[in-house]
C-alpha cells in the first residue's frame, strides 16, 4: 500500500517557479537533501504521493501532487558533476528551482499535476489534517486559527499523512483538476 506526504516549497521556491514560467507545467522531478534546506524523502518509496504545500498569507495551497516513478539517478539527469561548478542535474536544469542545488541533492522522478498556485486548502480543513510518524503516533497542524495558518513551522518538512488526510487532500485535487 502506498503512502502520502506534504512537503513545503517556500515562497523563493514559488517565486521561481513563476518566474521561469512553470505554472501549468508538470514537474518530472524533484529533490530530496540531506540538510534541512532540503527535505529528506528516505521514507518514501515508488508509488507514494507527496503533496507540495505552498503557505501564502495565511492560507495553504496545494501547488502539485506528484506520484514518485522512481528515486535513481537516470540518464535523463544528465551526467553527474565532476567539479563543484558544474550542475548538479543538468537534464532537469528547468527544474532546478525544486532543489537540485541543495545539500546532498538527489533526484527523485515523479509524474505530477501541473504547477498552480489557485487550489486552496479550505480553512474548515486545516485542523482536521493529520500526519503520523514512523511509530504510529498522530499529529494536527498547529497555530491554526479562524481557517487560517498563522505560522508555518509544522508543515516545514517531509512528513507522512494518516490515510483520511491523504484522501481528503486526493479529492482537494481531483476536484480541481
Amino acid at each position: 500500500m502506498s503512502d502520502a506526504f506534504t512537503v513545503l516549497w517556500t515562497h523563493d521556491t514559488c517565486r521561481a517557479l513563476r518566474t521561469a514560467g512553470r505554472v501549468g507545467e508538470k514537474p518530472p522531478v524533484a529533490y530530496s537533501g540531506v540538510h534541512q534546506s532540503l527535505p529528506a524523502w528516505s521514507s518514501a518509496r515508488t508509488g507514494d504521493e507527496v503533496y507540495a504545500l505552498h503557505v501564502n498569507r495565511c492560507e495553504v495551497y496545494v501547488v502539485s501532487r506528484m506520484r514518485i516513478t522512481d528515486m535513481e539517478r537516470g540518464d535523463c539527469c544528465g551526467a553527474s558533476p565532476t567539479t563543484w561548478e558544474d550542475p548538479p542535474f543538468p537534464g532537469h536544469d528547468d527544474w532546478s528551482m525544486l532543489g537540485a542545488g541543495g545539500c546532498g541533492a538527489g533526484a527523485v522522478h515523479v509524474d505530477a499535476t501541473p504547477v498552480r498556485f489557485d487550489t486552496p486548502v479550505p480553512g474548515d480543513l486545516l485542523p482536521a489534517l493529520t500526519w503520523r510518524n514512523a511509530r504510529g503516533k498522530t499529529r494536527n497542524l498547529r497555530y491554526v486559527v479562524d481557517g487560517r495558518l498563522e505560522r508555518s513551522v509544522s508543515l516545514q518538512g517531509f512528513y507522512r499523512l494518516t490515510s483520511e488526510s491523504a484522501d481528503a487532500l486526493a479529492r482537494l485535487v481531483d476536484a480541481d483538476h
